[in-house]
């Protein structure tokens, strides 16, 4: 049995009439293949629900949210299966808690371990197309969990992998992966190959096409990942392993943040563990620490820490730290116009250089660089938020992504 699963985002099922062009995509693959389709909520139906939630409490209960939320996918896969059944189709809406797909972790932020095949492969051997809702699962207890905003990407990923699918394909509002927001640069051209790596980076440095959970999962079960619009036909983007790609480009892509803050602790005590002592209760507290600069004095006595976090999270951020007894520091400054800038591709691996073109095509453009962070296909850069574009252009035209 040749099984493929298909993915449809928030902005491809966001109407009635996007659901019937939706409909027609899915046929046309059931002619070929065993067809498992996931489905997002309707664009913008989350966001209100959870805008409910928060008129309800500023502390909703996240079983309750889980609850909540995971009614959006309900409604879309439901309209979805009756477009299919008023064309003959046999298709049939499944909520998670029906197959079921088993979750472990926190409410709101569980993971799939385990999904019970039975019922969805007996609906496909008698020629149906199940629509499963995405985003969603059951705990041990059978208590509706969710897997994070974006979810249902990791959804389409763990159920093509269960289900042993050829493909899996994500259908979007966008034609595919592209080497920087093509809304930032309109020379931004798509890319036709990239490896798990690659995008995994680019997910988490600021592009927007997919959820970073679900690419390390697709790169763990080397599954073959195609990223296309639902509104044009036309080849996307695969996602793959490294070796299926021949690319001559040192790098990539581009990617850029736009809800960064910076935090600079001035006059630290230095003595050992003093950097844990700051980032532990930010750890606990949910707040991601990005970006870490440390500087110490001549004497050795004190450092300036800097460090980079989102920028919905300082306020809460400048309170822990405030009120950490373990710190002694002289000031604490922080800047919320700022943005990173990162460059990303398996080229730089073997390529001398690449930091050097980078920093200098910055220079020309006059944008001065806050902090650096490398790791072996990434270089990220913090710099003022006004000068992004400028930089984006900049390194697009340096490393030939405009060609």
């Amino acid at each position: 049995m040749k099984i493929i699963v298909l993915k449809f985002g928030g902005t491809s099922v966001g109407s009635v009439e996007r659901i019937r062009k939706v409909a027609k995509i899915i046929r046309s693959y059931s002619i070929k293949y065993k067809v498992i389709v996931l489905s997002s909520a309707m664009s913008g139906t989350t966001n209100k629900l959870i805008n409910m939630s928060k008129k309800i409490s500023k502390n909703f209960a996240d079983h309750e949210y889980d609850t909540l939320v995971s009614a959006g996918e309900q409604i879309s896969c439901s309209l979805l299966a009756g477009q299919l059944l008023a064309h003959g189709i046999k298709s049939k809406s499944w909520m998670a808690w029906q197959i079921p797909i088993l979750t472990e972790g926190k409410h709101k932020y569980s993971r799939i371990k385990y999904i019970n095949k039975t019922k969805v492969l007996k609906f496909l051997k008698i020629g149906g197309i199940p629509i499963i809702a995405g985003f969603q699962g059951v705990d041990k207890d059978l208590n509706i969990t969710t897997i994070g905003r974006g979810g249902s990407d990791s959804s389409a990923i763990m159920v093509a992998k269960f289900f042993k699918a050829e493909r899996c394909v994500i259908y979007t509002d966008v034609e595919g992966v592209y080497t920087t927001d093509p809304n930032k640069l309109n020379s931004a051209k798509k890319i036709k190959n990239i490896s798990y790596e690659e995008m995994l980076e680019m997910a988490s440095l600021g592009s927007k096409v997919m959820q970073p959970q679900s690419i390390q999962d697709a790169r763990l079960n080397r599954i073959n990942i195609e990223v296309k619009s639902s509104f044009v036909k036309k080849k996307g983007t695969l996602i793959t392993k490294r070796k299926n790609i021949i690319n001559n480009k040192i790098i990539t892509g581009i990617s850029s943040t736009n809800n960064d803050a910076k935090v600079t602790l001035l006059g630290v005590k230095d003595r050992p563990g003093i950097a844990a002592s700051i980032f532990k209760p930010l750890s606990h507290n949910s707040i991601n620490v990005d970006m870490v600069v440390q500087n110490i004095s001549s004497d050795g006595k004190e450092t300036d820490l800097t460090f980079t976090i989102k920028s919905y999270d300082l306020n809460k951020t400048k309170k822990i730290i405030n009120n950490n007894k373990k710190i002694s520091f002289k000031k604490m400054i922080f800047d919320k116009n700022v943005s990173k800038v990162s460059i990303i591709g398996v080229g730089m691996v073997t390529t001398p250089g690449v930091t050097f073109r980078m920093f200098q095509a910055l220079a020309k453009k006059n944008i001065n660089i806050q902090v650096i962070s490398t790791s072996e296909i990434k270089i990220s850069v913090l710099i003022k938020r006004a000068n992004v574009v400028k930089a984006i252009k900049s390194l697009h035209t340096e490393f030939d992504l405009d060609k």
